[in-house]
């Protein structure tokens, strides 16, 4: 079962209060790019992230807007920051690492929000189905190339509206020698 894969760079996801407060009143997302998820979108805006010890500048937003308002970095981001965010799946942000959010027309500060998002692959009821996957939660996924190897505790993401597809973070990506669209294996976890 092959599974194609994309690299998900540090972003955030913001509410429309937060946007507001960040670029100004009445302040609307400008799509960038679509990305492989229907109805999401890289923006053309950046925010400034700041952590305990340091800052991450050229941070982009993912639209649209959300319900709540979440930073995903990586580990390697983490040390930059000087914060130390658990693995999470995304919205799942209760007890999750405080983080200041600067933009061009003011400051947000969260007290929880920022997390290394889990690895996870978007798949639809259907592709569950035909792909023999009901009732499993968990995956491993193999990766091969000079760098291969196993990833395990990948989440399994069911929607209708999903396009199937393996999302792993910058960290990920770099130590496996993966590129934007390659390909993994699918198995199933006994």
């Amino acid at each position: 079962m092959k599974v194609p894969i994309g690299i998900s760079a540090r972003h955030a996801h913001l509410t429309k209060e937060h946007l507001e407060i960040l670029f100004g009143k009445n302040y609307n997302l400008v799509v960038l790019k679509e990305l492989s998820q229907p109805g999401e979108f890289a923006s053309a805006e950046t925010i400034t992230v700041k952590g305990e010890k340091g800052v991450l500048d050229k941070f982009r937003i993912i639209g649209p807007i959300r319900k709540y308002s979440q930073v995903e970095i990586s580990k390697t981001d983490s040390y930059a920051l000087g914060v130390k965010p658990p693995v999470r799946e995304s919205g799942d942000i209760k007890g999750t690492s405080p983080i200041t959010l600067i933009g061009p027309k003011g400051e947000v500060h969260l007290d929880e929000g920022c997390i290394i998002a889990n690895r996870h692959i978007h798949i639809t009821p259907n592709d569950v189905k035909k792909l023999g996957l009901e009732g499993i939660t968990n995956v491993s996924v193999l990766i091969d190339g000079p760098k291969g190897g196993i990833m395990h505790n990948v989440n399994l993401k069911v929607s209708a509206n999903y396009q199937y597809e393996l999302h792993l973070d910058t960290d990920d990506g770099n130590a496996f020698l993966i590129n934007q669209g390659d390909k993994g294996t699918i198995l199933i976890d006994k």
